[in-house]
């Protein structure tokens, strides 16, 4: 029987661990993209727009992000598609990192005082333009701590995709821990390291808040 070190189960996880931050990354900048683009379709004046927005947004909040997984890992497998793991779970998190952004930012943006919209339209500013050169800079400074602290959701949603064969870091736990037959030392170290990636966040998030306030307070 292969012995294993603390420093070997250790190496392959942090190994993985890339995985899990890639992901993550790609999820949180995708979903970023999307969810900016949802915002300005839910606050548009057409209802055509908010409409659609409103729905995408229901769907992708009201359903687990376990079935959206399977659905996008699965789903276009019917159509005769081979989906890699790592692209279905990039495009599950993507979509569903975008439906709660677009709705962290929503709020914010409606946090802005009405008369800034109009002291913007006053001076002949389109919808854009206002949007761009008023309200934006205005609520990107009430975004930045739930933006932040939301990171941590999406960090700790990869887990999920060990479901569908994609191998980050709590897939290489059950990997380790099936060669290893040391569960309490393997998921033990997976814990400390998702401790390690998702603290820092939240504490960012909870440090940018306090700082915030205290500045809105001063002005």
């Amino acid at each position: 029987m292969i012995e294993f070190t603390l420093w070997d189960i250790l190496r392959n996880l942090l190994l993985a661990t890339r995985w899990t931050i890639l992901l993550s990354l790609v999820s949180f900048i995708g979903g970023g993209a999307v969810g900016l683009g949802l915002l300005f379709l839910r606050i548009s004046k057409r209802k055509a727009f908010t409409t659609l927005a409103k729905y995408y947004i229901e769907l992708f909040q009201g359903t687990p992000l376990l079935m959206q997984l399977f659905i996008a890992f699965f789903g276009l497998g019917l159509f005769g598609i081979d989906v890699p793991a790592w692209l279905a779970a990039g495009l599950a998190l993507t979509l569903w990192s975008a439906a709660f952004l677009a709705e962290i930012w929503r709020g914010c943006v409606e946090a802005v005082a009405r008369g800034q919209w109009e002291a913007a339209a006053s001076l002949g500013m389109g919808r854009l333009q206002q949007m761009r050169y008023v309200i934006l800079p205005q609520a990107l400074r009430v975004a930045i701590p739930p933006t932040v602290g939301f990171s941590v959701q999406i960090v700790k949603g990869t887990a999920l995709t060990s479901i569908i064969g994609f191998v980050e870091l709590s897939k290489a736990g059950t990997v380790v821990t099936n060669a290893t037959f040391q569960p309490f030392t393997v998921y033990g170290l997976v814990a400390l390291i998702y401790f390690a990636l998702c603290w820092p966040l939240s504490k960012s998030s909870q440090i940018l808040e306090r700082k915030l306030n205290v500045a809105h307070r001063n002005h």
